[in-house]
């Protein structure tokens, strides 16, 4: 069964990362929509602003973020995004876009542990 890929916002755009998802609630700073390319924005799938803000730059607290991150994708819009992001993934390559410095802890981190465990 194909996974999730992931990939910074940042980084070029190839034929190879299918459906391009920005996961992220904020627009990634100083990139244009076109150069992104961009094929669908699921906000509700990103952590709230409240989740984002209070864990920001604090990679030691990764495991807590998780958890918390977790119980926000139960909400009903998550759940919608959810299953969306799992029928683009039956038409071919899905690549959850981020744009975060931590390549290691992040949201599109967190979200693709979250759905692969909760398939």
């Amino acid at each position: 069964m194909a996974s999730f890929r992931l990939k910074r916002v940042y980084e070029a755009p190839e034929a190879s990362d299918g459906t391009r998802i920005l996961v992220d609630r904020l627009w990634p700073r100083g990139i244009a929509k076109d150069k992104a390319r961009i094929d669908l924005w699921l906000k509700d799938i990103a952590p709230s602003d409240a989740l984002r803000k209070r864990f920001h730059g604090k990679p030691e607290d990764w495991e807590a973020f998780c958890e918390a991150y977790a119980a926000e994708l139960e909400s009903e819009a998550a759940q919608a995004a959810v299953q969306e992001l799992h029928d683009l993934l039956k038409k071919g390559p899905v690549t959850l876009l981020y744009a975060a410095r931590d390549e290691s802890h992040n949201n599109a981190v967190a979200l693709k542990a979250w759905l692969e465990e909760n398939r």
